[in-house]
């Protein structure tokens, strides 16, 4: 199932830093299967992922894990089940 997730961000001086672990946690997630697309919105403000897992709580666990989480980036979130048309 896929869940879409928009990310509002804060602590942004900490991204520069922090973004190549993340991005390579987020190639991980890829390369398992796990994540459908992912990117920044053109103001920084937050991002958009799409997590493709079972469950809600199995994405909320990918967050949790996130580097960008761990740091203090993700101010907050909103999961929401989603379905591909095109």
């Amino acid at each position: 199932m896929l869940f879409a997730t928009v990310f509002r961000y804060e602590n942004k001086e900490k991204i520069p830093e922090i973004r190549p672990s993340h991005r390579e946690y987020l190639a991980k997630l890829h390369e398992e299967g796990k994540l459908h697309a992912a990117g920044p919105f053109t103001d920084d403000s937050g991002s958009l992922i799409i997590y493709e897992v079972e469950t809600e709580q199995e994405a909320k666990e990918l967050i949790e894990a996130d580097p960008f989480h761990e740091a203090g980036i993700f101010a907050s979130y909103a999961i929401k089940p989603w379905k591909q048309v095109y």
